[in-house]
């Protein structure tokens, strides 16, 4: 990105317009409502500290950063989880270049590099509690969920946009919640395609055949088992759930052993049509 080399960052330095999406009106409100709340906002990603300026510029304005207390670029993900303060220290910038590396984290800021263990400690000393609860939400399994689960505990909320190709259906439990405590997707949406891939089938449900004339297995994909088993819950977008009020009780994944439990605003209609076929396993 510094060097304007190669054929992808000088093209997205001239038409950033032309590869990245706004940020909806919807989803600043509600970043802005959760500072106001006293909740702490992080923004962790592996992307240098110049090229993340240039997509938050676009994508959120040139003021960006007042939606968020800490920034952490070129943070080495999955890395920053499963790394100690010694392998993995956090690195002041300047004109975006990493200049030394800190033996702990004393105040919010912009940082590159670093370690979930300090910046747990940093959250430690801003809260005044002992065990603050982050809420992680990330689009990667193996960079963003997975780590934040297995490594930091935190709670996450998987991004996932297989879950855009879906009919919008409102859970049976949710339709007695009022008018106002019902996010944007809830409401009647025009009916979508459903998409399945030609070569691999269903993101989430596998058929196996069976043998002579049995009838065919249903049973979860491995990707649908991470999803139950590393999130707490998953969201086709930040879009869906930026209208719920801040204290709306999301059903988890860990709240039973349903294969549809966690998935808001309704689970994949494949996995909804064979809830009760699908193998567990």
């Amino acid at each position: 990105f510094l060097e304007d080399c190669g054929m992808y960052f000088p093209e997205v330095k001239k038409h950033p317009e032309k590869y990245l999406q706004r940020c909806p009106e919807s989803v600043k409100k509600w970043l802005k409502q959760l500072k106001s709340a006293g909740k702490i906002l992080l923004l962790i990603t592996s992307s240098h500290s110049d090229y993340c300026r240039l997509l938050c510029e676009h994508i959120l304005g040139n003021d960006f950063e007042q939606y968020f207390d800490i920034v952490i670029t070129n943070a080495l993900k999955p890395g920053f989880f499963s790394h100690t303060p010694n392998q993995r220290p956090f690195r002041t910038l300047e004109n975006d270049e990493e200049q030394e590396a800190l033996l702990s984290l004393d105040k919010p800021g912009w940082y590159s590099q670093g370690n979930a263990i300090q910046l747990y400690e940093l959250l430690k000393k801003m809260i005044g509690k002992l065990d603050p609860k982050v809420v992680y939400f990330g689009d990667s399994m193996h960079s963003d969920i997975f780590p934040a689960h297995h490594y930091s505990n935190w709670e996450t909320v998987f991004i996932l946009e297989e879950l855009l190709g879906d009919k919008i259906v409102v859970p049976a439990e949710t339709e007695s919640e009022p008018l106002e405590k019902k996010g944007k997707y809830e409401e009647d949406q025009p009916e979508t395609p459903y998409f399945v891939s030609k070569q691999w089938g269903s993101f989430f449900v596998d058929r196996l055949p069976g043998l002579e004339n049995a009838e065919e297995t249903l049973i979860r994909t491995w990707s649908c088992r991470c999803i139950s088993t590393y999130s707490t819950i998953a969201i086709p977008s930040l879009e869906a759930i930026a209208d719920l009020p801040l204290d709306y009780r999301f059903t988890r994944f860990s709240t039973n052993s349903s294969a549809t439990a966690g998935y808001y605003p309704s689970p994949p209609r494949e996995l909804l049509q064979h809830e009760d076929s699908v193998t567990m396993k």
